[in-house]
């Protein structure tokens, strides 16, 4: 039987005590509380509150469940971005990774055929990120996560060029996840970072390699894919492209208008409106959009697949996006019969 479902956007957070979190870091390294009972808890970092979590982040049997009621048929599964790891020593942040990835595959293996694992990496050490590439490759990861930035470096810093390269050389798709976002402060309540500086850190991202004409120089067999929807990128793109044509500080590294470089990469469908998601269609093409969840996290979506369903794009599309994508992108094989 043909694949249904594949959620291609999906977080976990291991069973990481704070004794192993202080390896890292005893006073900002993040790791998990469990509550009495098991079933809900809270992301720490160190002594501080993170954010509320349930079981369904750390266990594998309650993901299958609700992939189940869903009609997921495989999931995608990848560090919450706090685990990133970016602002410490390159060599603790290799083993934390390499821990990390450890984990990850741990819970896939629950459901090897459910659930498929990206890879975390150093990336502020590209040597070290590339090596730990190579391992997860090799132990069983379809690819990896990355952040959109590494502190103030952006993706069209040479070392961060270097590693998509190195992506694509190894076959390795990538999903760029938003993080750390941008604030002065004056988005301090209710959840402005996420809300405003969220889709501004993935647009920042798209554009910094196309701008800086970093994708004339990565492989075009990279498959790159930035998560929410590419966040402000596709509504905001027809003001990227004026700017380029009337603005020669605009277009100097770049020699093409940006709209010509969306053939580059992918986006998920994580945009929760069925007007952006026809928008978000229309731009990037419907080859390259991938249905993604967010799961399990309150601004993920909530029934996945719901919007792709109902969005009244034609069925031919909406096939694509709900598996068709996801199988070409991380060459996935058929789904085993049951």
């Amino acid at each position: 039987m043909p694949y249904h479902k594949i959620d291609m956007h999906a977080h976990l957070f291991p069973r990481i005590s704070q004794a192993e979190a202080a390896a890292l870091d005893p006073v900002r390294a993040p790791w998990l509380q469990i509550d009495p009972g098991g079933e809900t808890g809270h992301i720490m970092t160190g002594e501080q509150r993170f954010r509320p979590v349930d079981a369904s982040l750390w266990d594998p049997a309650l993901r299958i469940a609700a992939m189940d009621a869903q009609e997921v048929d495989l999931q995608v599964v990848c560090a919450t971005p706090v685990m990133f790891g970016y602002g410490y020593a390159a060599k603790p942040a290799a083993d934390w990774a390499a821990r990390m990835n450890d984990l990850t595959l741990e819970h896939c293996a629950h459901a090897p055929r459910r659930l498929k694992a990206l890879a975390q990496v150093p990336l502020q050490d590209l040597d070290l990120a590339c090596r730990e590439l190579e391992r997860a490759r090799d132990t069983g990861h379809i690819g990896v996560q990355i952040g959109n930035h590494v502190g103030e470096r952006d993706l069209d810093d040479e070392q961060l060029v270097d590693f998509l390269s190195h992506c694509a050389h190894l076959g390795m798709p990538v999903l760029v996840h938003p993080w750390d976002m941008m604030t002065d402060g004056r988005m301090k309540q209710w959840m402005l970072p996420w809300l405003v500086a969220m889709p501004a850190e993935t647009q920042l991202g798209i554009l910094s390699l196309i701008l800086s004409g970093a994708f004339e120089r990565i492989p075009e067999s990279l498959k790159l894919c930035f998560a929410h929807g590419g966040g402000s990128f596709a509504f905001l793109l027809g003001r990227v492209d004026n700017a380029w044509h009337n603005r020669d500080i605009v277009r100097q590294d770049c020699p093409r208008p940006p709209s010509e470089y969306v053939r580059r990469f992918y986006v998920d469908s994580a945009v929760f409106d069925p007007r952006s998601l026809r928008l978000l269609v229309d731009v990037m093409g419907e080859d390259r959009v991938l249905l993604g969840s967010d799961y399990p996290y309150p601004l993920g979506e909530q029934e996945v697949g719901r919007l792709v369903a109902n969005a009244g794009l034609p069925e031919a599309a909406q096939r694509k996006i709900r598996h068709d994508n996801a199988v070409a992108f991380f060459n996935l094989e058929a789904p085993a019969a049951p």
